[in-house]
């Protein structure tokens, strides 16, 4: 579940190898791209902390970030008919 705190939506994953979350980042990074929204990402081994805010916007959370979330919930899903890898 997506937590808006400090002007952010903010979720962890978790993984149960590094390279999957790796591989993850890489589809999560490859997205956010194409839609021009530069989430900030934190790994540390199996977990992927992801923060969005909308820098237009004063860094304030928008429907771009709640469009976003959903569409990385699919990846991690397996639901994201674009996915990557």
């Amino acid at each position: 579940m997506w937590i808006e705190k400090n002007q952010k939506l903010c979720k962890t994953f978790q993984f149960e190898y590094f390279s999957q979350a790796i591989g993850f980042i890489v589809q999560v990074a490859l997205l956010a791209e194409k839609l021009d929204h530069h989430p900030k990402i934190i790994n540390q081994y199996n977990l992927v902390e992801i923060e969005l805010s909308t820098h237009s916007a004063d860094n304030k959370v928008t429907d771009k970030d709640h469009q976003l979330a959903l569409a990385i919930d699919k990846i991690r899903n397996g639901t994201n008919e674009n996915q990557i890898l």
